[in-house]
């Protein structure tokens, strides 16, 4: 009786078991079929995500959203397409992290082992030997960029060292295009080239060699002013002051000779401190205006620093460059850029529309009168603000005379 008892007990138990093992297991199949259709859901919307950011120009949100989907072969040629788009802007930068993305899955995807040798082209790396552009001797890479490359190279007919700046033509260009966008090249070179003043990176030379446009630019030393736009790099305000009012002397200079430079920014701005030296570089990205009025906006330029008008395409003149220099001036004081936003949409409403914090909220040492300058050079209204360079500058020459030691305040 006893056995048959303790036999009925474990028979029940098993049973039990056994039931509570296939609930188990049956939560854990629906739970892994919900997690696998999560999963599929959420990369179909990636993949969704990613082609109407692309459709809408917004091509980093795109390749954010596209690098999560899984490759197969509509996806590589989705991706192949976004890097095409990188390539137009003239963005190499970004289009050759496209092209090695793809290149991680398949390494000999359509032509990924040409593309991959130098951003948007074929041709092999300038500095790895002893390569020539025109009549210049290529040394060695100094810095790369979204638009390019610089070298350090030499001008062996009159023996100089040179900075020599390439830029390539996307291969997406017709035939027309690209000879036009080569002329254009040459004709704002010779724009740039025109350029003499001591604020002002001087251009040698310029020329094209199939699909590489280059400029051969005075050899500066010192660097850009981008490792003093974040703590802990801060410049003392006196100096950021003092670098700004020459900026304002170069490109009052050119925008007195018709040269829009319409890149503004900290990394187009050398700076040397052990000889106090400031100088502006990459006008060869200008536009000249025309005779009727000033040229329309492009694509050129870097849209944190870009002026309202700039933005929505309209015709621009100096006082953009005003804008971007007012940009740069409250990012060197504060280490904060005045407009950011998470798209290119919502920046540019920031830009045309929104407010920025007030600068001195970032270091309230800063004297009054420096405030009231950056606030006149971010007017959304080009007639608002300081209306020449020089006039930019004067007004910091009268800050810095007035506010003596208070200009030194600790950044």
């Amino acid at each position: 009786m006893e056995n048959a008892a303790w036999n009925s007990d474990w028979f029940l138990l098993l049973v039990v078991a056994i039931a509570l093992g296939m609930l188990v297991t049956k939560r854990f199949v629906e739970n892994q079929r919900a997690r696998e259709r999560a999963a599929r859901e959420s990369v179909e919307a990636d993949h969704v995500l990613g082609l109407a950011f692309q459709q809408q120009g917004l091509l980093d949100m795109a390749f954010d959203k596209l690098r999560r989907v899984p490759l197969d072969g509509a996806v590589m040629e989705h991706l192949y397409a976004l890097a095409l788009d990188f390539e137009r802007r003239e963005e190499f930068d970004k289009a050759q992290a496209v092209f090695r993305h793809i290149a991680a899955h398949d390494p000999q995807f359509r032509d990924l082992p040409q593309r991959l040798a130098v951003p948007g082209t074929g041709v092999p790396d300038l500095a790895a030997g002893n390569a020539m552009l025109g009549r210049y001797e290529v040394e060695r890479e100094l810095g790369r960029g979204a638009m390019g490359r610089v070298y350090r190279g030499r001008d062996p007919v009159i023996a100089r060292e040179v900075a020599i700046k390439t830029m390539v033509l996307p291969r997406a260009l017709e035939p027309a295009e690209r000879e036009h966008a080569k002329q254009r090249f040459l004709r704002e070179a010779r724009a740039a080239g025109r350029l003499v003043h001591p604020g002002i990176v001087a251009i040698h030379d310029a020329g094209v060699e199939h699909d590489l446009c280059y400029i051969v630019m005075e050899l500066v030393e010192g660097r850009d002013l981008v490792a003093h736009t974040k703590q802990p790099g801060l410049l003392p305000p006196a100096k950021v002051l003092s670098i700004v009012e020459r900026v304002a002397e170069a490109v009052d200079y050119a925008h007195a000779a018709g040269v829009v430079h319409r890149d503004i920014k900290p990394a187009n701005i050398l700076y040397a401190p052990e000889t106090d030296t400031v100088k502006v570089t990459d006008f060869g990205v200008a536009r000249i205006p025309s005779s009727a009025g000033p040229r329309t906006a492009s694509a050129v330029g870097t849209p944190s620093y870009m002026s309202p008008e700039q933005l929505a395409g309209r015709r621009i003149d100096g006082r953009a460059d005003l804008f971007a220099l007012g940009v740069t001036l409250y990012q060197l004081l504060s280490g904060r850029l005045p407009f950011e936003a998470e798209s290119i949409s919502q920046l540019t409403a920031a830009i045309a529309s929104g407010s920025h914090v007030p600068l001195r909220r970032h270091n309230p040492a800063l004297p009054a009168g420096v405030e009231a300058i950056v606030e006149r050079a971010l007017e959304k209204e080009a007639e608002r603000r300081f209306q020449s360079g020089a006039e930019l500058a004067e007004a910091i020459r009268q800050v810095r005379s007035n506010s003596g030691a208070a200009a030194d305040a600790p950044a």
